[in-house]
């Protein structure tokens, strides 16, 4: 029986009020959402229940907030160790090569996001864990409807980053039937966040372009201006994986979920960036081989079935997005002006005879 987002919160306060918190492993923990979703856990389940790993070197400030380990997803024994260590019971999935950077290097990406899926899927099933691996909208492919696409479809995607994660999203609906593994995904649309660089996507101009206005006031963009993708403030983002990851079993009616938020194209969105920066704004248009891929995306999704059970409401439109990515970034510019003129006012003009600096 389906239950609403209220019966959801409370059966899982009702949950962690008689039981330990669950004990949380992320993977990619140092990329685009692994940080903030982290951070997240760790304001609900207490920051030594959440375990935040990757192979690369955290900040100061992301390793003084809760435990952190090395580990290689490609690596089944040293994930095993952490797992048994830390008496881990969920995992959060991030660790991938996103789409562009899938293409400039396909066997990196097949390994990465197939074997270290393998990997984290089989100690689900060896450890009885519940397992979060988000998918995307580069999992549906040239053939597939554009418009509302549906969570079921024809998908046939034609890049190593989509054909990867419908693998990801068949073996994990496998294990769940065959082992009775607790697999749940949801399929991202580009994900908009102004605290941490781009990954390596196709959806990466709605990022870089912001940086580009507060700097240049003008962009380059690697897209067509009339390419309209399915996009989501990142906090919508994170809600939204929090509430599938902790909702209750019996109200899943699929394993899989489309999530969409608002779409919108680089004409649309330099519009109104224009709007609440600068009217000046210029953008120039140079698609590259990333225009390949945003060709065989979906412009909208249908994500009926992600609202119904388990309580999918984002919050953040267009005009949201522009508004929130524009009071975050000015500051950062601000301060980095400010401290460049500060620093250019101590060097000598080069181009000014030395005895008249020293005068």
């Amino acid at each position: 029986m389906l239950r609403t987002m209220p019966n959801l919160n409370l059966a899982a306060r009702r949950l962690y009020s008689t039981a330990r918190p669950p004990r949380v492993l992320v993977t990619g923990s140092l990329g685009q959402l692994g940080t903030t979703m982290v951070n997240t856990l760790r304001a609900k389940f207490g920051s030594e229940n959440v375990v935040a790993s990757d192979i690369k070197k955290p900040a100061l400030e992301q390793r003084s907030t809760g435990p952190f380990v090395y580990a290689d997803v490609l690596n089944y024994r040293a994930m095993e160790q952490v797992v048994v260590d830390y008496g881990i019971d969920w995992i959060v999935h991030f660790s991938a090569i996103l789409s562009a950077a899938g293409e400039r290097n396909p066997a990196l990406g097949l390994n990465v996001n197939i074997n270290g899926f393998q990997n984290v899927l089989d100690l689900a099933k060896n450890h009885g864990l519940r397992l979060l691996s988000p998918s995307t909208m580069g999992a549906f492919g040239p053939t597939t409807p554009k418009d509302e696409t549906p969570d079921l479809t024809i998908m046939r995607p034609n890049t190593i980053y989509g054909i990867s994660k419908v693998h990801m999203e068949l073996l994990g609906e496998y294990y769940t039937e065959k082992f009775g593994v607790d697999f749940r995904s949801l399929r991202y649309p580009g994900i908009i966040s102004a605290d941490s660089p781009p990954g390596g996507g196709t959806t990466d101009y709605a990022v870089d372009i912001f940086h580009s206005a507060l700097k240049e006031n003008r962009y380059s963009c690697f897209l067509k201006s009339d390419t309209r993708l399915p996009m989501a403030y990142i906090d919508d983002c994170i809600v939204g994986t929090m509430q599938l990851l902790e909702a209750p079993q019996e109200a899943l009616t699929q394993r899989v979920y489309n999530v969409h938020a608002c779409a919108f194209s680089p004409e649309e969105l330099t519009a109104e960036i224009r709007r609440h920066h600068s009217d000046d704004f210029a953008i120039e248009y140079r698609p590259d081989f990333r225009q390949a891929i945003a060709d065989t995306w979906p412009r909208t999704m249908a994500d009926e079935a992600a609202r119904r059970d388990w309580g999918w409401n984002p919050l953040y439109g267009t005009t949201d997005i522009v508004r929130i990515m524009l009071e975050k970034l000015r500051p950062v510019y601000a301060a980095n002006a400010s401290s460049n003129a500060a620093t250019s006012s101590l060097i000598p003009d080069i181009t000014t005879p030395a005895a008249v600096v020293a005068n």
